[in-house]
């Protein structure tokens, strides 16, 4: 994992507080621990905080640590060890890609090269027009609908480079899109439909039995088959010999 740090000085806002309605979802999060637990809130405050302003700011970072009563460092610790957690302005709209295996294979490199063209060259800046900024990820768990990425909380499966660009180019323009595979595809169904247990017979009940007649009766009946056997400890043990017989 690459080292992870804050952004420079120069680009850190001069402060930060939560709205009121996130600074009372904080109260209530953190009266949800035992008295000295409190730190237990962390994680969960950092992401509110990050829903809120887009990114971790040290003066996020500071006044998280004071609402926990935690050293500023043990909250740092938190915000550089997660990706999670963005520690650079981003975008309005952050485009996260997964680029892990089974999206490479099945073209991950043209949804990358859609977001250097009509974002920016390089992942984690902002464009020119502030709204998007993109990053390549790791497995985001929609594998079986590569490639994919995610925007906000949502997730657009089964893309190629040109549906990356009509994404972008929808969001830019104030269109909504919808998420989701960006195919013919329900879902994780296979694409075109169903492949398999099409027969209508298999569900209509006509076939109840039908292969049943078809199974050979066996050569041993049923009784027969249950009919107690000489146990295997009997067949295996040494014959006994009358006493005085020769050995």
């Amino acid at each position: 994992m690459s080292l992870r740090r804050l952004a420079p000085p120069e680009i850190q806002p001069a402060s930060f507080a939560f709205s009121a309605e996130n600074a009372e979802w904080a109260r209530a999060t953190i009266a949800k621990y035992p008295p000295g637990r409190q730190a237990s809130a962390v994680i969960s405050l950092l992401w509110r905080g990050q829903e809120q302003e887009g990114w971790v700011t040290h003066p996020m970072v500071e006044s998280i640590a004071k609402m926990l009563s935690m050293p500023f460092i043990r909250v740092l610790e938190v915000a550089t060890f997660y990706t999670m957690f963005n520690l650079e302005p981003v975008g309005t709209y952050l485009v996260q890609v997964c680029t892990t295996t089974p999206c490479w294979l099945r073209g991950s490199d043209a949804v990358v090269a859609a977001c250097k063209k009509h974002i920016h060259p390089h992942e984690k800046t902002v464009s020119d027009d502030g709204k998007f900024s993109w990053m390549e990820v790791e497995c985001l768990g929609a594998c079986v609908n590569a490639p994919m990425l995610q925007i906000g909380s949502d997730f657009y499966e089964d893309i190629d480079g040109p549906i990356t660009e009509q994404l972008i180019a929808n969001l830019r323009d104030g269109r909504p899109i919808k998420p989701g595979p960006q195919n013919s595809r329900v879902s994780s169904e296979p694409e075109g439909g169903a492949l398999t247990l099409t027969d209508v017979a298999l569900y209509d009940g006509s076939v109840i039995g039908k292969y049943h007649r078809q199974v050979p009766e066996p050569a041993v009946t049923d009784a027969e088959g249950k009919a107690p056997t000489q146990a295997a400890s009997d067949r295996e043990a040494p014959v006994q010999k009358p006493p005085g017989a020769a050995t």
